[in-house]
């Protein structure tokens, strides 16, 4: 698949299937069960999929096939013909927070060519990202939190105090957290929705400098794909906390455990990013109803064009 598939063919086709999938978790927001909302994404997805001229196949799905009778990885999609490509997905970022009727729950979703993006097991993974514009390596994986705010405020030419980092409100960070505010930096802390955290680095109207934090592995793979559409720098470590998790990885053919990978080592092809808001957030507007329509509001990012389009979209609901 070249780049200029990539842009003519695929592009407008990933936002409608992320929007599909937000209109149908949005009418479960607030109900209170996040099973029903994540289920109505889901099959809404694969439907949108399963109508389009592509050879898609799942690599970072709802789980592995014995586990998600949905979207599970290695699962075919498309009419089999068109685009061989890699999908990433997750139809509803934010299961609580629709079910709670709380901002920054999304649709998400990568498409990459056949075999460039890495098949991360349902781990978690240590990352860390910046936005574009810095020398590489002005981030590291292996520094410390306090380290990594002195090398990127150096490279801005700012003071630490003046650097914002978003990290997820979670006990498992607190030291993370700590030593951040050790040397001064803001800390804005959110409650689910890394894939936005990320993808917000690389926004300079939010104010995010920095991600730091352990979160899902596939949420890290989505956030790279985004991330490659605008410019930045990622690393990541998958985390095991037991043999089942390393025979996972294994099955997906992945043996270096404690490898640290780079953005580009996670998505290595150009690639296509859509992102419909469920409900209203930093990055997204909700779907919302307006007299006999709804509207959506999405993102859609291509890495070959290095273009982001904002695509407002009003149907009969």
């Amino acid at each position: 698949m070249s780049s200029t598939d990539l842009d003519r063919n695929l592009v407008l086709d990933a936002v409608r299937v992320t929007e599909a999938a937000a209109v149908a978790a949005w009418k479960l927001v607030g109900r209170g069960d996040e099973k029903a909302a994540d289920q109505a994404a889901v099959d809404a997805m694969r439907t949108a999929l399963n109508d389009l001229d592509i050879a898609g196949e799942i690599v970072i799905g709802e789980g592995e096939r014995d586990e998600a009778p949905m979207l599970y990885i290695g699962e075919k999609v498309g009419r089999g013909k068109g685009a061989a490509i890699d999908i990433a997905l997750d139809p509803l970022e934010g299961t609580t927070l629709t079910a709670k009727a709380m901002a920054n729950a999304l649709a998400v979703m990568a498409w990459a060519p056949k075999g460039t993006l890495l098949n991360a097991p349902d781990t978690y993974m240590d990352k860390i990202a910046c936005g574009p514009g810095y020398q590489e390596g002005v981030i590291d994986l292996d520094a410390s939190p306090a380290e990594n705010v002195a090398s990127l405020a150096k490279a801005k030419g700012v003071k630490p105090s003046e650097i914002t980092v978003c990290v997820l409100d979670r006990p498992r960070h607190a030291e993370i957290i700590t030593g951040l505010r050790t040397v001064g930096a803001r800390v804005l802390l959110i409650t689910d929705g890394d894939v936005a955290g990320v993808i917000h680095t690389g926004e300079p109207e939010t104010g995010i400098d920095l991600y730091i934090g352990q979160g899902g592995a596939p949420e890290g793979v989505l956030a790279c794909a985004a991330l490659k559409c605008v410019g930045g720098q990622f690393q990541g470590r998958l985390v095991f906390r037991n043999n089942d998790e390393r025979a996972r990885a294994e099955r997906l053919g992945l043996s270096d455990f404690d490898k640290k990978y780079s953005l580009h080592e996670i998505v290595r092809a150009d690639a296509i990013f859509a992102a419909t808001g469920v409900t209203k957030g930093a990055l997204l507007d909700g779907v919302r109803q307006e007299g006999v329509f709804v509207k959506t509001h999405s993102l859609v990012m291509n890495s070959s064009s290095r273009t982001v389009r904002e695509v407002r979209m009003k149907k009969l609901g």
